[in-house]
Order: structure tokens, then C-alpha cells, then sequence
């Protein structure tokens, strides 16, 4: 069935959401943009009919699905709009802005019967889909310590939104990527217990948001977790990824999941299931963002394709599941402990 949507957001969104919600067969009948010259513009470049200055104008032309990939403040008086009017909702991440909009979300979906998901797109990533298969068919045993630390200039290097240096608007490190980690480690260990966590600025001058985070961890499942990572750190990116439980380990170079195990101690590479493939989208990567959409859309794609089999109640099918607004109200929760914790200078937070 043909499934009329609009995407909220002229930069992330035209540039991932329109091409990955067309890709799993939706149909994109507007743009919404707060600028009306620049949203006409990307609407044309991206042969979007309708360019709207506001969702209620896009709502009008009758909507299945709303996509928002607006700053973070925004996206809670949206996603309520959304649905108010009926609409399934794929909103970006960071969640919302606080842990009391997110469970207000929540409960409006729950209550009007409606699909939402969440942007946390990477799930369908090649290394972090093949190691939630590999932990699922237990080929290191019981996972026992997680460790993921990278460094990256992004910060120095890209021009960035304002509102990404705005704390009042959902700005900082911690919000933009320290959502995902935390949900990798949800999605592969279940809901996080506590933390331990120190928030930092490397840059000078200061940015006046995080840009670098150090969080200890601790799942109910007992994984003892350690997550570092710094957006704003000067020469090559960096980075390692490992899993440590009672018969071997993981660890990703790339898109390559190793395992060693003490019958192979020097490891091998993990061939995944085939299931957990990307599509090829090289014709769509194109201009000064090309790096970053060949590997931003792929798993994007992948889910928009699960959003709109839950939409039309199809079974949801082999590989990972889409990150819900629940898993963003728990997500939420572990952010807010996060920066109690760094605000108490470390201590240990029960959530």
C-alpha cells in the first residue's frame, strides 16, 4: 500500500530520510523547513512536490507517517503533533530534550495506537548487527565486559548547526553520539543499571557543550561496561570496539567482527548471516557529504524498511529491531544519570 509521509528537516533529513523512506517504498509528499527559500530549494533538488513552512501545513495534505529530523528541542512538539493526528513517527535522536517529554511520548503513542521509532540507525550497521548475531548465538558464551573507545576531529573539522553548542537545545556530544553507544549496549546487553560518567570540552575555546565523554557502566545482566569517546579530538580517528565474555571475544576493525576463542587464540575473521547485508547505494552518495551517506543511508535504509513493516503489521523479520520510543525513554534516563553523575563528579548513579 502506498504510504504518503513528509520528512521534517532540510539538512539530515533531505540528504538521508527522503532517499532511505523512498527506497523502503514510501511515498515523500513534503519537506518541512522553518527557511521557505531554502526548503523550496531542497525540495526541488530532491523532487519533493510539496514544500511546507510547518507540519500542520504538511499534516493537511493527508499523512500516513512523519519523519523528523529536526533539532532535538523540536522534536517532542512535533512527534506530539504527529500524533494528535493520527501519524506513525520516526523521530531522530537524541530523543527529546529530558526524560519527562519522553515519557509523555511515549504514553501519546501508546494511546493513539500508533507506530514510532526511533533514528538510531546504526543497529543495521555490518559490525554492530553482526555482533548483537553473534552475542544472540552465543559464540563467546556469557558476555562479561564491553569496552568501546574512539576519537574522532568532527567537531574541529565539520560546520556544524548552532544547536549542537546549545545545551537548551539538545546540543553536546553526549546527546549526538552518546545516544547510539548507549543504545548499542542496550540493544546487546538489555537495560543498563548504573553509571559512573565525567563530561568534558577538549577544545579551546570551550564549545559550551560537552564534547567528549567517559562513562563506567554496569547492565542488570552483568556486563561491566566502559564507553570513551571525544568528538573534538585533534589527528586521525581512533578507535576500538571489544567484547569480553566466558568462551571468547569480539571485536570490530571497520565493518569486520573478529572472534577468538582458546581453540583459536589469534582469531578469525566472523563471516555474518547474509541477512544482515546493506544495499548498495553509491548512485545516491554524491556532493561534499558522499562519505558520510554511503555510511549513514545503507542502515537508514534498512530502518525505514522495518518502519513500515511494523506499520503494516508484517512480521518484523530476521536481523535487528527498530529502537522504539520506548527504548528512547530508557535511553533518556541513562543520559540524565550520565550528567548527574559528571555533575557529582563521578559518582556512582542507579537508574
Amino acid at each position: 500500500m502506498s504510504l504518503r509521509t513528509c520528512v521534517v528537516g532540510t539538512s539530515f533529513g533531505a540528504r538521508i530520510h527522503i532517499p532511505a523512506l523512498r527506497q523502503a517504498g514510501f511515498d515523500v509528499v513534503a519537506l518541512v523547513g522553518v527557511d521557505p527559500a531554502k526548503t523550496a530549494r531542497r525540495a526541488e533538488r530532491f523532487g519533493v512536490e510539496n514544500a511546507c513552512t510547518s507540519l500542520g501545513e504538511a499534516l493537511a495534505l493527508g499523512l500516513d507517517a512523519v519523519s523528523i529530523a529536526g533539532p532535538p528541542a523540536t522534536h517532542a512538539p512535533l512527534a506530539t503533533e504527529a500524533i494528535a493526528a493520527g501519524c506513525h513517527v520516526l523521530c531522530e535522536k537524541p530523543f527529546t530534550l529530558d526524560v519527562t517529554e519522553a515519557e509523555q511520548l511515549v504514553h501519546a503513542g501508546d494511546a493513539a495506537g500508533v507506530v514510532t521509532v526511533l533514528g538510531h540507525e546504526f543497529r543495521w550497521s555490518v559490525a554492530q548487527s553482526s555482533i548483537e548475531w553473534a552475542l544472540a548465538e552465543g559464540v563467546i558464551g556469557t558476555p562479561k565486559l564491553f569496552v568501546s573507545a574512539s576519537f574522532i576531529s568532527m567537531l574541529r573539522t565539520f560546520a556544524m548547526p548552532q544547536w549542537w553548542f546549545d545545551p537548551a537545545r539538545g546540543g553536546g556530544w553526549l546527546n549526538a553520539s552518546g545516544s547510539h553507544r548507549i543504545d548499542a549496549v542496550r540493544q546487546w546487553f538489555g537495560e543498563i543499571e548504573a553509571v559512573s560518567a565525567g563530561l568534558t570540552s577538549t577544545s579551546d575555546p570551550e564549545l559550551g557543550v560537552d564534547d567528549t565523554f567517559n562513562i563506567r557502566a554496569s547492565t542488570r545482566s552483568g556486563v561491566d561496561v566502559a564507553l570513551v569517546q571525544s568528538g573534538a579530538a585533534a589527528g586521525p580517528g581512533a578507535g576500538m570496539t571489544r567484547v569480553v565474555g566466558t568462551k571468547g571475544t569480539l571485536w570490530a576493525e571497520g565493518d569486520t567482527v573478529h572472534i577468538a576463542t582458546d581453540g583459536e587464540p589469534e582469531g578469525r575473521v566472523l563471516a555474518p548471516p547474509g541477512f544482515l547485508a546493506l544495499p548498495d547505494v553509491d548512485a545516491l552518495a554524491a556532493g561534499q557529504h558522499a562519505d558520510m551517506t554511503l555510511m549513514e543511508l545503507p542502515p537508514y535504509i534498512r530502518l525505514t524498511e522495518a518502519f513500515r513493516r511494523a506499520i503494516e503489521g508484517a512480521p518484523p523479520g530476521p536481523g535487528p529491531h527498530p529502537a522504539t520510543f520506548a527504548d528512547g525513554l530508557a535511553t533518556m534516563r541513562v543520559l540524565a544519570a550520565v550528567r548527574q553523575s559528571a555533575a557529582d563528579r563521578g559518582r556512582w548513579i542507579t537508574i
